[in-house]
């Protein structure tokens, strides 16, 4: 989610008095690209046995959507600038409920992959312009405050509210569901938009940075690639070596022709300050782990527990509300009288504390006594660390660099996201069948040692998860320098030099 203004100046016309309900359309536009990240985490193992998908492969459906968001959210940012606003937002909700039917529509996997790619290319031209629009929307600094809290909060409650209609969607209708309901939302939002929204012209200067966009987004598409391939082929296997070398010379490449663009798509300059690029890396490293979780815990409460997808979007309810508690009665309290590596390091333990919980699951655990402590843990230890990492990273940037910042702490949120689903994936897929090969000797007890083989692939897969909140504490501990504000100071202070 975005929370961080742009940093544009006011506009200087008076006050729309029709903003409150351009604020509902862009609230709208952004709730929908939120909650899809989520909304078809439910409805995946009927996608998967309707589809004919395989354990390996089943992660695309997530990750094909947050690989080409975040890899494409910079360049996102870069269109809205160069051909306005408003444009780039009617184009991205159009995009985007094509992408949604066509994906509510597949005849088989590779369709629905594909489908759910356009979705997040689409997704990174509608988040920027939704953004930079709120910004010149709401000229008034109290106006513009409550906006953004309420655009926030909406934002924050996408992943709940995502489950939640999930469940409903595929029990009640079909999980293809899941996908045509942002038809008639977006139709409503463009129309919105067209009568409410006003925008600017854009920047005749502002150039596309395509070079850049190709070989970022292509070096993460080798690299997730390269993860899902290890499943069937091996960690060793020449085709997937070959992928993760490719995946690095492209991003190394990616940060050369950086320092050389004439409009970069990322300025290095935002990620050289240690305080930023340890945020950077504390999110997607946090992400990762939280991501694996929401498509580990799908499957092990439908599949294995029996639950109905509406009761499966209900039990991750406690995790969304400990993460809103999190942030808005923990962090936001203390943000301004500790340093923010206080909220961190701690909650990243908190969250790795639950995922430990979760590795002792079985095929009989009670949801009551071993999975709800864990995810009240998990969702703790998220609220304290999201809060203090989007205002660290955001805090103190020039004007004109603000906007690329926030994109840059999401596409860290939504890289993480489209690695971790791919990497965890391949561990459990991986472990389950070392399993079962290790423990079927009795061909009357195959259903109940598979069904053993897939939990224990989950819990060597959320070890990984958990050993890696715990490097993303440390990488906050040691990144994460920047003191407490002084009592008085103004929140936007710059963040002091980087301690070398």
């Amino acid at each position: 989610m975005s929370v961080a203004p742009t940093g544009e100046p006011a506009a200087t016309a008076d006050a729309d008095p029709r903003r409150w309900w351009g604020l509902v359309v862009i609230a709208l536009a952004q709730l929908m690209v939120v909650l899809d990240a989520t909304i078809v985490n439910i409805a995946l193992p009927s996608a998967q046995s309707d589809l004919g998908m395989s354990d390996a492969n089943r992660q695309w459906v997530i990750t094909a959507y947050t690989l080409a968001f975040g890899g494409l959210l910079l360049l996102g940012g870069r269109i809205a600038d160069l051909v306005g606003r408003k444009r780039t937002f009617v184009i991205g909700l159009i995009g985007f409920a094509a992408a949604s039917a066509l994906g509510g529509a597949a005849t088989g996997s590779g369709m629905l992959f594909g489908a759910r790619a356009l979705q997040g290319a689409f997704a990174a031209l509608l988040a920027p312009s939704a953004l930079s629009l709120l910004t010149t929307t709401f000229t008034d600094p109290q106006e513009r405050g409550k906006a953004f809290g309420i655009y926030g909060a909406l934002a924050g409650s996408g992943s709940a509210i995502g489950f939640i209609v999930g469940g409903l969607l595929t029990e009640y209708l079909n999980w293809r569901w899941c996908l045509y309901a942002n038809v008639p939302i977006a139709i409503g939002a463009v129309i919105g938009a067209l009568v409410l929204l006003h925008d600017r012209p854009g920047r005749a200067g502002a150039r596309l940075d395509v070079p850049g966009a190709v070989m970022g987004c292509g070096g993460l598409v080798a690299i997730v690639y390269g993860f899902s391939e290890a499943q069937p082929r091996g960690w060793t296997d020449p085709a997937v070596l070959g992928l993760f070398a490719a995946g690095v010379a492209l991003l190394v490449a990616f940060v050369w022709w950086q320092n050389r663009a004439p409009q970069p798509l990322l300025p290095l300059h935002i990620v050289k300050d240690r305080n930023r690029a340890g945020c950077f890396l504390t999110m997607g490293l946090a992400v990762i782990g939280m991501f694996g979780l929401f498509l580990f815990m799908t499957y092990y409460l439908q599949v294995v527990l029996g639950y109905s997808p509406v009761r499966t979007g209900l039990a991750f309810l406690p995790l969304t509300v400990a993460i809103i508690v999190g942030s808005t009665q923990i962090s936001a309290r203390l943000m301004n009288r500790v340093p923010p590596r206080m909220l961190m390091v701690p909650g990243m333990i908190l969250a790795s504390g639950g995922m430990v919980i979760l590795t002792q699951m079985t095929v009989d655990s009670s949801y009551a006594t071993e999975i709800l402590p864990a995810l009240l843990l998990m969702g703790l230890g998220m609220g304290l660390t999201f809060m203090p990492v989007f205002a660290t990273a955001t805090a103190g940037v020039a004007p004109q660099d603000s906007g690329v910042t926030s994109a840059t702490v999401n596409t860290s949120q939504q890289v993480g996201g489209s690695i971790g689903t791919a990497l965890l994936n391949t561990i459990a897929t991986t472990s389950s069948a070392a399993y079962v090969t290790a423990h079927l000797h009795n061909p009357a007890q195959k259903a109940r040692i598979v069904q053993e083989g897939v939990v224990h692939g989950y819990t060597v897969a959320i070890w990984w998860a958990a050993g890696i909140m715990l490097l993303a504490g440390l990488v906050a501990g040691l990144m994460v320098t920047v003191k407490a504000p002084r009592h008085g100071a103004p929140t936007d202070a710059p963040l002091p030099e980087p301690v070398v």
